[in-house]
């Protein structure tokens, strides 16, 4: 299993709005082979600022690297810069293969 992380740092004005960004987009995931599940992650506010991961889980580094170059991510993301920027900095992104599973 392999994990992607993408996180954002949001001032609280702007939370809405960056929620609604993404809870409003096409992703395409579920048309990817390896792709396992997603989840938009909300972290405390502090100091007037939220945290927020993106999470995918993934077959394997393989699968999520094909979702990378694939038409389907390019369609989920291009109109990225188009919209506001309602994040500080750029995201940063992580990831991780699992090791161990207990379910």
């Amino acid at each position: 299993m392999y994990l992607a992380m993408n996180r954002f740092t949001v001032r609280t004005e702007n939370a809405e709005a960056f929620e609604a960004l993404w809870l409003n987009r096409d992703s395409h995931l579920k048309e990817m082979d390896g792709f396992v599940e997603f989840h938009m992650l909300k972290g405390p506010e502090v100091d007037g600022m939220i945290v927020y991961a993106s999470h995918t889980v993934w077959d394997s580094e393989d699968a999520f690297r094909g979702w990378t170059t694939s038409a389907a991510f390019r369609n989920s993301h291009k109109s990225a810069g188009q919209t506001a920027k309602l994040h500080e900095g750029t995201p940063v992104f992580e990831s991780f293969t699992a090791i161990q599973r207990i379910a």
